[in-house]
C-alpha cells in the first residue's frame, strides 16, 4: 500500500534503552545458555526461523513483481517503469500465486518461531487472505471498473525526484504504453452487469485520469530537454488519455444502463474479512452495537459543547459559526505552518510521544494535479527511500480564478479548529509521527510494507481525541476567561465532528453489507447524523459501497482505547502516555490484536478487542 500513511526520513536515532529492554537482554543470555546445552532444539528453531525468512523473502519478490507501482512507492526502484498486467492469464497467475503462498504459510507453526518470526508470519498471512478476499470475494476484477480507470496512477514520478527527470520520463513512457491494454483487459474481464455505483465512479476516474495525463502530467515534465524522448512521451501520452476516455465512454454506453444496486458483501463475507484482514472477530451487530451507542455519545459531546458557546442556537447553527473563523487565502500556508509547528511543541513538552527524527513535515501549497481529489494530505516517503526523502504536508489552498463566495465556501474547512484536527490527525503525532516510528524501529520488510488499515488510520485518528483529552486547546489558567474557555468548546466541537463522520462511517459500512441499507437510506443517514449536506453525504455512502474496510477509522481508534485500558492496569504505577505511545508505534503497522499479544503480558491477549 503505497504512501500507507495518507501520507513519511530524515536523521534516525535509537530509541532509549528502556528496562523492558533490559529484560529482555538478560532474557536472551539465559536463552544462549539453553541453546549451548540443548543445541538440537535451537538447531530446530532456528531453521524454522530461515525456512520462513525465505518464502517471506520470495512473499515480496513476487508480490511487488505483480504490483511494480507499489514497489517505486516503497523506494524500490528495480520496479520503475514497469506495471501490473491485468490479462486473464496474469490474474489467474496471480490468484493461484496468492492459494499457493496461502498454503505454504499455513504449514508453518508460529509456537515453532521465535517471538519476532511468529507476528511476522502472521502479519504476512493476514495480508496474503487480504488479497485473496478482495480477488475471490469482492471479484474486483470482475465487478469494479475502478480498477482499470485508476491504473494510470502515475504520481509517484512527478512529486519525488529519486531520479533524473529523464529517467522518469523514460519510466512514463513504458507505463503509458500498457494503459491501452490494460482498459481492454478490462472490457474483457468485467461482468455483463455492474454495481451501479462502481460504473458512475469508474467513469469519473477514467475522465479526471485522461484529464490530468493530457494537462497536469504534460506540465509536470515540462523541464524535459531531450526532444526525441519528449515526442515519445507526448505520443504515449496521448495514446492513454484518448484509451482513457474512451474506456469512460464504453462504461457510460454499455454498462450504466444495465447496471444493479447489487452492491453488498452479505453478514458471512463481511464477518469473514474483519476477522481475516485485522483479527476482529466479533459478529458485525456487536461492532454495529457499540458504533451507534458512540456516535449518540459523540453527538452529545457536539452539543454540549455547542451550549457553552452559544446556548440560544442550535449545534449546526454554532458550528457554522466557528467554521466562519478562518484564515485568508493569502495566511492559509503560513498560518497552518505555524500551527503545526505549535502543535509538534505541544507533543513534545506535554512528554506524549517520542518523535524520533528533528526533521519536520513542510507545510506547502497541494501541487494541482492533486488537488482535485486532496482538501490535506501528507505525503510522506517509502519506508526504502534512499534519495527523495522530503516529507510534505500538503494543504490545497483557493484557486485565484474563483468567486469570493467559493474561496469562502472552501476556507470554513479550514477554520482554525479543523485545521489543529486534522494536523493532528495527519502530522503530529499523527501518521508522519507513525512514520518516523516505522523508520527508526528494527521493522522487518514484511511490517514495513504490509500495514493494518485499522492500525493506519486507528492510530491518526486515535490521537485527535487523545490530544484535546491532554489539554491541547485547553485554558492553561486555573480560572479561565469566558473566551478561553468557548475556544476550549470550540476544539471540542470540531473534534466531536470528526469523530461523528467516521463514527457514521462504521455504521454505514455494516448496515449497507449486511443489513441491506440502500444508497439513499445511507445518504440519509449521513445527513442525519454527522450533520452533512448531500453532496459529501452522497460521496460518504458511495464509498462505503467498495470501501467496507473504511469502518477502520473508528474500529482502529476504539481497539486501541481498550489496549490503552488494559495496558493502563497492566503497569500500573508505571503507565505513562508516552510510554504506552511509543511501545505501539515500535512494531510496525500490525493488526491490533497482534499488538495486544506483544504488550500485555501475564493475561489473555485474545480477549474482546473493543
Amino acid at each position: 500500500m503505497s504512501n500507507r500513511f495518507s501520507g513519511d526520513s530524515g536523521k534516525r536515532r535509537l530509541p532509549a534503552c528502556s528496562s523492558r529492554q533490559l529484560a529482555a537482554n538478560l532474557l536472551s543470555l539465559v536463552l544462549i545458555s539453553l541453546a549451548l546445552s540443548l543445541p538440537a532444539a535451537g538447531f530446530a528453531a532456528q531453521t524454522d526461523d530461515t525456512e520462513y525468512e525465505a518464502v517471506a523473502e520470495e512473499y515480496i519478490k513476487t508480490y511487488l513483481a505483480a504490483h511494480p507501482l507499489e514497489g517505486t512507492a516503497l523506494g524500490l526502484h528495480e520496479y520503475d517503469g514497469k506495471i501490473s498486467d491485468y490479462s486473464r492469464l496474469a490474474l489467474d497467475a496471480e490468484l493461484s500465486r496468492l492459494r499457493r503462498f496461502d498454503d505454504r504459510l499455513a504449514k508453518f507453526d508460529p509456537a515453532k518461531l521465535s517471538a519476532r518470526q511468529s507476528i511476522d508470519l502472521r502479519i504476512l498471512q493476514a495480508a496474503v487472505k487480504k488479497n485473496l478476499f478482495e480477488m475471490q470475494d469482492m471479484s474486483v476484477f470482475e465487478r469494479n471498473p475502478m480498477v482499470y480507470a485508476g491504473a494510470a496512477d502515475v504520481n509517484v514520478y512527478i512529486k519525488r525526484n529519486f531520479a533524473p527527470l529523464e529517467d522518469r520520463v523514460r519510466s512514463l513512457v513504458a507505463i503509458e504504453s500498457q494503459i491501452p491494454n490494460i482498459l481492454i483487459a478490462g472490457r474483457t474481464n468485467l461482468n455483463d452487469v455492474l454495481p451501479k455505483p462502481y460504473v458512475e465512479l469508474a467513469i469519473q476516474i477514467a475522465k479526471g485520469s485522461a484529464d490530468f495525463l493530457k494537462k497536469d502530467l504534460v506540465s509536470a515534465v515540462s523541464g524535459l530537454k531531450d526532444e526525441q524522448l519528449r515526442a515519445a512521451f507526448l505520443d504515449a501520452n496521448r495514446k492513454a488519455a484518448n484509451a482513457l476516455n474512451d474506456y469512460a465512454a464504453w462504461l457510460q454506453r454499455e454498462k450504466l444502463p444495465k447496471a444493479s444496486l447489487d452492491f453488498a458483501l452479505g453478514e458471512e463475507k463481511f464477518r469473514r474479512f474483519l476477522a481475516q484482514t485485522e483479527l476482529v472477530d466479533l459478529p458485525p451487530q456487536k461492532i454495529l452495537e457499540i458504533g451507534m451507542a458512540q456516535l449518540k455519545a459523540e453527538q452529545d459531546a457536539f452539543a454540549e459543547a455547542a451550549k457553552k458557546i452559544d446556548p440560544n442556537k442550535s449545534p449546526i447553527e454554532v458550528f457554522k459559526q466557528i467554521q466562519g473563523e478562518h484564515p485568508t487565502p493569502q495566511n492559509l500556508i503560513p498560518d497552518v505552518a505555524k500551527d503545526l509547528d505549535k502543535i509538534r511543541k505541544y507533543v513534545l513538552s506535554h512528554h506524549l510521544v517520542s518523535i524520533p527524527s528533528d526533521i519536520r513535515a513542510k507545510a506547502k501549497e497541494t501541487p494541482q494535479y492533486l488537488r482535485a481529489t486532496s482538501f490535506a494530505s501528507m505525503d510522506t516517503p517509502g519506508p526504502f527511500e534512499k534519495r527523495a526523502t522530503e516529507a510534505y504536508y500538503y494543504v490545497t489552498p483557493t484557486e485565484n480564478d474563483w468567486p469570493d463566495k467559493q474561496k469562502q465556501e472552501w476556507l470554513t474547512a479550514f477554520n482554525y479548529y479543523t485545521s489543529d484536527i486534522t494536523s493532528i490527525h495527519e502530522a503530529y503525532p499523527g501518521h508522519y509521527v507513525q512514520f518516523l516510528h516505522l523508520n527508526a524501529s528494527p521493522a522487518s520488510k514484511v511490517e514495513k510494507i504490509f500495514g493494518s488499515y485499522a492500525f493506519i488510520e486507528g492510530w491518526a485518528h486515535y490521537c485527535e481525541k487523545m490530544m484535546l483529552d491532554e489539554g491541547y486547546g485547553s485554558p492553561t489558567s486555573s480560572s479561565p476567561s469566558e473566551e478561553d474557555a468557548k475556544r476550549a468548546a470550540k476544539y471540542c466541537m470540531a473534534q466531536a465532528d470528526e469523530a461523528l463522520l467516521r463514527l457514521c462511517r462504521l455504521c454505514a459500512s455494516i448496515k449497507m453489507h449486511t443489513q441491506n441499507m440502500s444508497l439513499d437510506e445511507a445518504t440519509k443517514f449521513f445527513r442525519d447524523n454527522c450533520y452533512y449536506e448531500e453532496k459529501p453525504a452522497r460521496q460518504e455512502a458511495i464509498r462505503g459501497t467498495f470501501d467496507p474496510g473504511y469502518l477502520n477509522y473508528t474500529l482502529g481508534k476504539l481497539q486501541i482505547l481498550k489496549l490503552r485500558d488494559d495496558y493502563k492496569t497492566q503497569e500500573g504505577d508505571d503507565f505513562s502516555l508516552q510510554k504506552f505511545h511509543n511501545e505501539l508505534l515500535n512494531h510496525g503497522m500490525p493488526p491490533i490484536r497482534f499488538l495486544r499479544e506483544i504488550m500485555l503480558k501475564g493475561q489473555s491477549k485474545w480477549d474482546e478487542v473493543l
